[in-house]
C-alpha cells in the first residue's frame, strides 16, 4: 500500500512529506503563496503587490522531500494577511471596531506591515477602508491559524520520532534591501542572511554549520543582520528541548529578475546548491539523533 505524500489544503498550503530515509528536518515557506483571495478588496496595483511574494522560494527548495526533510508552503499571499506576525502584531487603526483580544503592534505593524498588512512597498495604502472584525477574525482563521497548526503538527511528529527537530524557516530578500559585505564594492551584497534571534532560536552549533554549508558553495553569508527572525522561528522553536528554527534569507538577484517576476539563469545553480544543502542537514540532523 503507497500513501500519498502530498497533503493540500486549497488555497491556504501544501505539504510534501520526506519520501525516502526520513530526518527530523522541516522547512517551511511562508511568503511564497500567490493565490490572492476574491475578497482581498486590495487598491494598491497588483504588479506592485506581487512584489511582496517570496515568488519562487518554495519551488527552489522543491527537492527537499528527495533529500528526507518535509517542506511546507503557504499558497496564501502575505499581504493579506501574514503568517510571520504575531496575533497581537495588529494595527488597532485597520479595524473598525475594537479588537477584543490583546494587542502589542511592533515595529512592523508601524510600517505597515503587520499580521494584516495597511502598506506595500514603498507606500501603496492596500486598503481605502477599515476592515471589519469579522473579516480579520476569517482571516485568520482560514489562513494564519492552520498554517501554524499544520506546522506544528509536522515538527511534534518529527520530534516525537526522534527526539530533536529542525526547522528551517525560508524567505527572501529584495536585491536593492541587501546589504553590502565591506570592502568589496557594488558587486559584494550578501547572499544569504541567517537569522536565529541572536542565537535564541536554535543551537549556535546549527547556525554554524548552516553558514559553513552557504559559504562552501561561494555564497556570501550574514548571521543577524539585518535579519533577525520573526514570529515563526520565535513560535516554534524551543532549543533547550530539542526544537531549534533558523530563518534563512535570500537575495532575490540570485535567481529572479525582480521587475518580471521570471525566474532568471542563476535559478537552477541555487536550486541545485539548496538540495546539495539540505542533504547535509538531513545528514547532520539523523547523527545527531542516532
Amino acid at each position: 500500500m503507497t500513501h500519498d505524500l502530498t497533503t493540500e489544503v486549497p488555497g491556504v498550503l501544501y505539504i510534501k512529506r520526506a519520501n525516502g530515509n526520513s530526518a527530523p528536518v522541516v522547512f517551511d515557506s511562508p511568503h511564497s503563496g500567490a493565490d490572492y483571495p476574491e475578497d482581498f478588496d486590495c487598491i494598491a496595483p497588483m504588479e506592485v503587490v506581487r512584489k511582496s511574494e517570496d515568488t519562487f522560494v518554495d519551488e527552489l527548495y522543491a527537492a527537499v522531500p528527495d533529500c528526507g526533510a518535509s517542506l511546507q508552503a503557504a499558497l496564501f499571499p502575505r499581504a493579506y494577511i501574514d503568517p510571520n506576525r504575531s496575533l497581537m502584531d495588529l494595527d488597532p487603526e485597520l479595524i473598525d471596531e475594537l479588537w477584543p483580544e490583546p494587542l502589542a503592534p511592533s515595529e512592523k505593524t508601524r510600517l505597515g506591515h503587520g499580521l494584516i498588512w495597511r502598506l506595500c512597498p514603498p507606500d501603496y495604502a492596500l486598503y481605502d477602508r477599515k476592515l471589519r472584525t469579522t473579516e480579520v477574525r476569517s482571516r485568520i482563521d482560514t489562513y494564519w491559524r492552520p498554517y501554524h497548526l499544520a506546522l506544528r503538527g509536522m515538527l511534534d511528529t518529527a520530534q516525537v520520532q526522534f527526539g530533536q527537530v529542525w526547522h528551517i524557516n525560508c524567505h527572501s530578500m529584495p536585491a536593492a534591501g541587501v546589504p553590502q559585505q565591506p570592502g568589496i564594492g557594488n558587486g559584494g551584497r550578501i547572499d544569504f542572511v541567517l537569522g536565529d534571534r541572536d542565537g535564541t532560536t536554535c543551537d549556535p552549533e546549527f547556525t554554524k554549520l548552516v553558514a559553513s554549508i552557504l559559504q562552501g558553495f561561494g555564497y556570501r553569508v550574514r548571521v543577524n543582520d539585518p535579519y533577525k527572525g520573526v514570529e515563526l522561528v520565535r513560535a516554534h522553536s524551543d532549543p533547550s528541548n530539542g526544537r531549534h528554527s533558523l530563518q534563512i534569507e535570500i537575495n532575490r538577484a540570485l535567481y529572479m529578475n525582480e521587475l518580471s517576476l521570471e525566474r532568471a539563469a542563476g535559478f537552477k545553480t541555487l536550486q541545485t546548491n539548496l538540495t546539495r544543502f539540505a542533504t547535509v542537514v538531513c545528514d547532520y540532523a539523523r547523527s545527531k539523533t542516532a
